[in-house]
């Protein structure tokens, strides 16, 4: 909902200039993932992964520019690669829940959510997605509760926020909502941002847009 910000030439710039950089290429595919360019971040992960074959971060970062991208299977693919039984990274197993929730395999993603809170208790982006695949099954008395607690969470970022703001709207709590985007945008995105949560009320398919939107 909220206008991604343009990515600034210095980092394009930046990352032609040493585009070996590990995490100069985590930080720029990220950037274009914000950006909606799901297919330039698929690229620039797809070079990485040559000099980073076996790297969990850059196999995350590969992962989550896929699903973006649409592309589900080929996601779980590198995602599954990449976990280890034997020292399970808890982010990798978040992504694979958040990526298992797009295609509607809700109840697995939760598993794996719960998983990956066992080795990163208090991680609010756990937290949140645990909240956004309550919200895609339409429970979103228990979305509002997890992201309630993921907003209170240390390191809580503006888009979970944003998120809980969105389930607030989606049951009509309208003046929670407008305070949430209210204290994290510009009036006139806030007004924006209140259209287009009344508008999805009204849409017969707005489930599967909540998803697209997380």
């Amino acid at each position: 909902m909220t206008q991604a910000r343009p990515i600034w030439p210095s980092l394009s710039a930046r990352y032609k200039a040493n585009p070996k950089d590990k995490g100069l290429i985590i930080y720029f595919a990220a950037a274009l993932r914000g950006q909606g360019q799901s297919k330039q971040a698929v690229s620039v992960l797809e070079a990485g992964m040559k000099y980073y074959k076996n790297d969990i971060d850059i196999s995350v970062a590969y992962a989550k520019a896929l699903a973006a991208d649409g592309r589900f299977e080929q996601g779980l693919n590198v995602i599954d690669d990449a976990i280890r039984p034997d020292a399970p990274d808890w982010n990798a197993l978040s992504v694979k829940g958040a990526i298992l929730d797009q295609i509607g395999r809700n109840g697995e993603a939760r598993q794996l959510y719960q998983q990956a809170q066992a080795f990163a208790p208090g991680e609010a982006s756990i937290e949140a997605n645990l909240g956004l695949s309550y919200a895609m099954t339409k429970d979103l008395g228990l979305a509002e509760q997890h992201l309630r607690r993921a907003v209170s969470m240390p390191g809580a970022t503006t888009q979970i926020r944003q998120n809980l703001a969105l389930v607030f709207g989606l049951q009509g709590k309208f003046d929670a909502a407008r305070a949430i985007y209210a204290a994290e945008l510009p009036p006139e995105q806030v007004a924006a941002n209140m259209a287009y949560v009344k508008a999805l009320l009204t849409q017969q398919n707005r489930w599967d847009t909540v998803a697209k939107a997380n």
